[in-house]
């Protein structure tokens, strides 16, 4: 089976005792980014399966019109990125193990790094330093204050495990069947949405993108912050109403903010508004970007790739494909 792997901007992959699960496939590893759609077809048009390395590269329904000879989507977690319906229009079988009982570490102490560095104003005092300036400000400390986290799941829970180590209280707001759920495990939710955005001196999303949470966090929610307060998103840019995070910073609630997504990705503009607010603490998406990461992840999606060659596909999302 021709394979194409997009996306390994630093041929880390090969280096992954996991990548021996492919012997016997032909695989084309690329590490540079196609930009157009054009080029997609160009790169892949030979191929039967390909391996998506997350959300790197969003498959459309034009680009899978294009592409007659794909018959597989390999790739691990949520697929907000791929056109299912055009999938299965297409006879394209997308598998994804969801990873339902393992949270994302990297991502769990990602998030915990940017509430640090925001608090601490990590950043800015080693630019100061480096400028011959020495301190450029004061910092906060996180113990006693209060760590709100949207969202009841696995990757939220890691990181409340780690804040309380620290000494911080937690607090959470959620669906109402999460917030039941929270509640009945012991913890403590929020009186109310209002309560949950003013009384947090950190908010932290871990939900997952889906339609019903596109912009769930709107402008009022943010206006709600205390001024002194840190905004964290390591999970989905479209979480936030588009713009709102901006025009939140220069209204100085949230106070600060610490963001790992954004609305649209890569970000290759230096002058770009968010990354060089102020009170921001940027970085490009490398929330799950650790080689243990990588191991964990790909290690699911190669043995997809796998168990399709051999004619027992596993994970699948649209099995319908199968079926027909």
């Amino acid at each position: 089976m021709k394979l194409a792997i997009l996306d390994d901007y630093f041929d880390t992959l090969r280096t992954l005792p996991c990548f021996s699960k492919l012997e016997g496939q032909e695989v084309t590893v690329f590490n540079d980014r196609a930009e157009s759609t054009d080029e997609l077809v160009e790169r892949l048009q030979d191929f039967d399966a390909v391996v998506l390395f997350r959300e790197r590269t969003k498959v459309t329904k034009e680009l899978l019109d294009r592409l007659p000879k794909l018959k597989l989507i390999s790739q691990r977690s949520g697929y907000p990125h791929v056109d299912m319906e055009a999938c299965t229009a297409n006879g394209v079988l997308l598998c994804s193990n969801m990873h339902a009982g393992t949270p994302s570490y990297a991502a769990a102490e990602h998030t915990l790094a940017l509430i640090l560095a925001s608090a601490r104003q990590i950043p800015a005092q080693m630019a100061s330093l480096r400028e011959g300036a020495w301190q450029m400000g004061v910092g906060k400390t996180l113990r006693g204050r209060t760590l709100g986290l949207y969202g009841y799941g696995r990757i939220g829970g890691a990181v409340a495990g780690y804040a309380k180590a620290l000494g911080m209280k937690v607090v959470y707001w959620a669906s109402e069947t999460s917030r039941e759920r929270a509640r009945q495990d012991g913890e403590t939710v929020a009186e109310s949405r209002e309560a949950f955005f003013s009384g947090c001196d950190v908010v932290s999303l871990h939900l997952r993108l889906v339609p019903t949470t596109r912009g769930i966090v709107t402008e009022n929610d943010l206006a709600a912050m205390k001024p002194g307060s840190i905004f964290v998103n390591t999970s989905r840019a479209g979480l936030i109403r588009e713009g709102a995070l901006l025009e939140g910073l220069n209204a100085g609630r949230p106070g600060f903010a610490a963001i790992d997504v954004f609305d649209k990705e890569p970000v290759t503009d230096p002058g770009d508004p968010l990354v060089n607010h102020p009170n921001m603490v940027a970085t490009p998406h490398i929330g799950f970007v650790t080689e243990d990461e990588f191991e964990l992840q790909f290690s699911d999606i190669f043995d997809q790739v796998v168990a399709y060659a051999d004619g027992k596909p596993i994970n699948m999302i649209n099995p319908e494909v199968c079926e027909g």
